[in-house]
């Protein structure tokens, strides 16, 4: 036990990760060329490198090895064994030596390298979670009229009109691109569909034909400001074939419902993205090569703390959307869905009640995160829990006052002094709570979005070169640095040492999902199809 002890020890200190590539193996490993012959101390290595070489090992790329310098482990273990030298010193030497090579060795090996695969793959899901949080809680546009474009060349554009709340008015398809070249008769269509339905924003999928299209739409001049945004398709053409889709949009196919998902997406990611696997939506590093039960489970509870923090529209949230509200579920989330359509929309939280196998403690759970606009009371389009409604009453009655009196005037609630209405139930965080909430009852949490614009001088990454300056959006965001979309169908990587001109631990500190970017070209290697781009000044 010894031995075992000063050996796990000495990994724990000294253990370096090797990888080699396996013979013939040159070409069809090319990928993971930077492996080919890699060392690094264990403890230094970062998640990102140690799963990329164990993806290339599974593959049988690579061959890995962890351990620390073999002679310094022998001299550990002789000290243990040896006690000067005499006739038996020379045989009890090779014990050692073939004890440690045999039977330690590869036991302490199997057990560091699965240490550092776990550790790995926490890094990996930890940034997973962080990315989905950020991407879920993107900036909205709000209820607006939007016309949504999936860009295409031979296959055309599919153009759908959606109103505010997101449900589908129109679709048809327009070939302003190569080999059709309807340019004019798509002008005409999307001017025609632009005041027809009122539309006051154009989405534009970011998939194939996404650069001209927008470009096309640019070119427009409409008789009213129009916002143009590009956004994302990740998980969209997933959503599209789903189950969800057919249920939504059974007499439509794949294209239109991808080109439905787009626009609403811009409209209320957060509830657009939660009909889609979280797996899906392309933010993830190594998410394939990690514990699967463990990715999901993170993945859930990212997912239920975004919907409960932004709150829930009771009368118009999907089932999706409610499946995700603390103390709900999937089931209480049907029979709320089918709940309103046979009884029709909410008036008060107090009528949820009234749906069936939702229970006191349910309602506990969810009533809070569930908001109704126009509803009965005027709290019931806050966050404020129906529970805490009688103490704002008080309040207001103390100030012989209404509670919309109260929530309007600001005059009122600084009247109010807080430590009249602790209680042993209610404590003063509760109450500072409740005033937070009635300054601004139902606030949206996420920040306002923003128009953004690609460089119109470059559309492919064959038109970048070093030292250009570019507008940019973060894409995703890894332990090793940001990748940029710079508008040229291939994201470029700000490695964490070009994020800024200090120094950097974690690019969380320096960038966002999603954030608005000026980066400078710094190479291009168009034949790996990878940029290297820089944002210090």
């Amino acid at each position: 036990m010894k031995a075992r002890e000063v050996i796990r020890n000495l990994f724990d200190r000294e253990a370096v990760i090797v990888s080699k590539l396996v013979k013939g193996k040159e070409e069809a490993a090319a990928k993971y060329r930077d492996y080919f012959e890699f060392s690094e101390p264990l403890k230094r290595c970062p998640s990102h490198r140690v799963l990329a070489m164990r993806r290339a090992e599974k593959e049988g790329f690579l061959k890995i090895s962890v351990a620390p310098e073999s002679e310094h482990a022998l001299e550990c273990l002789n000290r243990l064994f040896l006690r000067g030298r005499n006739a038996a010193a020379e045989q009890v030497e090779k014990a050692v030596e073939d004890a440690y090579k045999r039977l330690l060795a590869p036991s302490i090996e199997n057990e560091f390298a699965a240490l550092s695969r776990e550790k790995a793959e926490l890094g990996a899901i930890q940034v997973f979670a962080s990315n989905l949080r950020q991407l879920l809680l993107s900036s909205p546009l709000g209820q607006k009229r939007v016309l949504a474009i999936d860009p295409g060349y031979r296959s055309g554009c599919k153009v759908v009109c959606l109103d505010a709340q997101g449900n589908l008015l129109h679709n048809e398809t327009i070939y302003p691109h190569a080999p059709q070249n309807e340019t004019k008769q798509a002008y005409k269509k999307i001017d025609t569909l632009v005041e027809a339905y009122k539309i006051d924003a154009i989405a534009i999928g970011n998939g194939t034909a996404s650069r001209e299209t927008e470009s096309f739409i640019r070119n427009m001049r409409f008789n009213k400001d129009i916002l143009v945004f590009v956004v994302s398709e990740d998980g969209a053409s997933v959503y599209s074939a789903s189950k969800t889709a057919r249920e939504e949009f059974p007499e439509y196919d794949v294209t239109v419902r991808g080109a439905v998902s787009i626009g609403r997406r811009l409209m209320d990611p957060l509830a657009e993205l939660v009909k889609i696997d979280p797996k899906s939506i392309g933010v993830g590093q190594y998410q394939h090569d990690v514990d699967q039960g463990r990715l999901r489970s993170s993945l859930d509870q990212v997912v239920e703390s975004c919907v409960n923090m932004v709150g829930v529209e009771l009368n118009t949230a999907s089932h999706h959307l409610l499946t995700y509200v603390s103390g709900l579920g999937p089931q209480l989330a049907k029979n709320i869905v089918e709940y309103r359509s046979e009884i029709g929309a909410f008036s008060s939280r107090k009528e949820l009640k009234k749906v069936p196998r939702l229970g006191a403690r349910a309602f506990e759970q969810s009533a809070g995160f569930l908001r109704i606009s126009g509803g009965k009371h005027p709290l019931d389009n806050s966050a404020v829990h129906p529970e805490a409604y009688g103490i704002v009453e008080k309040m207001a009655a103390d100030l012989n006052c209404r509670v919309d009196d109260l929530i309007k005037e600001k005059d009122l609630r600084q009247q109010i002094d807080l430590k009249r209405y602790v209680t042993d139930k209610v404590g003063m965080p509760t109450l500072t709570d409740i005033m937070a909430e009635l300054e601004k009852p139902g606030r949206d949490p996420r920040s306002v979005i923003k128009v953004f614009e690609f460089s119109p001088d470059v559309r492919s990454i064959e038109d970048l070169r070093p030292g250009m300056k570019l507008p940019g959006i973060v894409t995703n965001i890894t332990n090793f640095g940001a990748f940029v979309d710079v508008g040229v169908k291939q994201d470029g990587l700000v490695h964490i040492s070009q994020l800024a001109n200090r120094f950097v631990s974690d690019p969380n500190d320096v960038v966002a999902l999603h954030q608005h970017v000026e980066v400078t070209v710094v190479e291009v290697d168009a034949a790996r199809k990878r940029i290297q781009l820089s944002m210090k000044e």
